[in-house]
């Protein structure tokens, strides 16, 4: 059986609509399946216009976050595999079935968002390709989309990394960074992304700087080397315009109280990159 995970927030105009296209398209494809909405403590009928017959609908006191409805979901799904995807009406239900024949072999398969209404604004797409870089940076794998709202995957995994998975939007992201720095076997395919129904949840500079915070705590959680190694590359930056001015100045490259400091420093870092990564391993 695949349990698919609908969390919603206010999306009364659109979850009938999304939970009657996954219902239909999965029929179809003759796969077993339940539809679990979690209804994040909205104010409006988004709870009312889930319940379609065979839809279970799971209801919070009060908004959890996008993460916290999703671990709801998980605790209550009866499928050994996995499948997410928005109530706004953004994703194609009709890729699910390419998705879910993916798993296995694949840990977890991605749909990859095309298309304009993805990239969106210059600020968004500057953004999408620094976050895709810094991902790289902690992988040391390129992925074509971080945080995609649709995808497939094994439901133990995502038990097993739970505690790793804050409550907010950053669930995609973390599940995304845990897969790939376990060794685990991820697909991206590429799927089109329309204009969602309602009005969008996401604030780019606030969500800027929690995806950041993810990829810190990601990063010191899974590869805490990666992260000393980087502070200790900024420490061993930070002596460059001293030696250069002891260059210019004196004539010569002296060690001085800021290359001394900076030196130790760096070293200091390097240390504890390789007591982290020990210890990490020996836990």
């Amino acid at each position: 059986m695949v349990s698919v995970l609908v969390p919603a927030f206010n999306e009364e105009d659109a979850v009938r609509q999304t939970v009657l296209r996954i219902g239909k398209t999965l029929t179809e494809a003759r796969i077993d399946h339940e539809i679990i909405v979690i209804d994040d403590g909205s104010s409006d009928r988004t709870a009312a216009e889930a319940s379609v017959d065979g839809t279970v609908v799971l209801r919070h006191p009060v908004n959890g976050g996008y993460g916290r409805a999703l671990k709801t979901g998980l605790y209550h799904a009866r499928g050994d595999v996995i499948a997410i995807t928005d109530a706004d009406g953004s994703y194609p239900a009709e890729a699910l079935p390419v998705l879910i024949a993916e798993v296995p072999p694949f840990d977890m398969v991605v749909g990859a968002r095309q298309g304009s209404h993805y990239f969106g604004s210059r600020a968004k797409r500057i953004g999408r390709l620094a976050l895709q870089r810094m991902v790289l940076f902690v992988t040391g794998v390129r992925v074509p989309d971080v945080n995609s709202g649709l995808r497939v995957f094994r439901k133990q995994i995502a038990l097993d990394n739970v505690s790793q998975i804050g409550n907010g939007f950053s669930f995609t992201t973390t599940l995304t960074l845990a897969m790939l720095l376990e060794g685990h076997f991820v697909r991206y395919i590429p799927v089109a992304y329309d204009a969602r129904i309602g009005r969008s949840k996401v604030r780019l500079r606030r969500d800027i700087v929690r995806t950041l915070q993810i990829l810190v705590m990601a990063v010191t959680a899974y590869n805490p080397i990666k992260m000393f190694l980087l502070l200790t590359y900024i420490a061993l930056l930070g002596i460059i315009p001293s030696l250069l001015l002891d260059l210019l100045v004196a004539g010569g490259f002296h060690a001085g109280p800021i290359v001394a400091v900076g030196l130790a420093t760096a070293l200091m870092l390097f240390g504890l990159g390789l007591a982290s990564d020990l210890l990490k391993r020996l836990i």
